[in-house]
């Protein structure tokens, strides 16, 4: 997790010195896949949630319809018609 500057947190060991070249290319390849791998999965979940919000809306629907029929049958006027 990112601090409020940005940086990762990661302790620095006495006498470490910051190497110029920072990561190398086999670690920016290991970051770039872990990162395509965490973006597929988040488009997942967004398409499974569009989904279930999509179903859910037509449920409430048809319980709005069925009830409305069921206040008709009953002679009963709707308290609630608006959507």
């Amino acid at each position: 997790m990112s601090g409020p500057n940005g940086d990762l947190g990661m302790p620095v060991e006495a006498g470490a010195e910051v190497e110029d070249e920072g990561f190398g290319e086999a670690e920016y390849a290991a970051i770039n896949s872990m990162l395509d791998q965490i973006n597929s999965c988040l488009d997942h979940l967004e398409e499974k949630n569009d989904h279930l919000h999509a179903r859910l809306q037509e449920l409430l629907e048809s319980n709005r319809q069925t009830r409305l029929e069921f206040q008709q049958q009953l002679g009963e006027t709707p308290s609630d018609a608006s959507p």
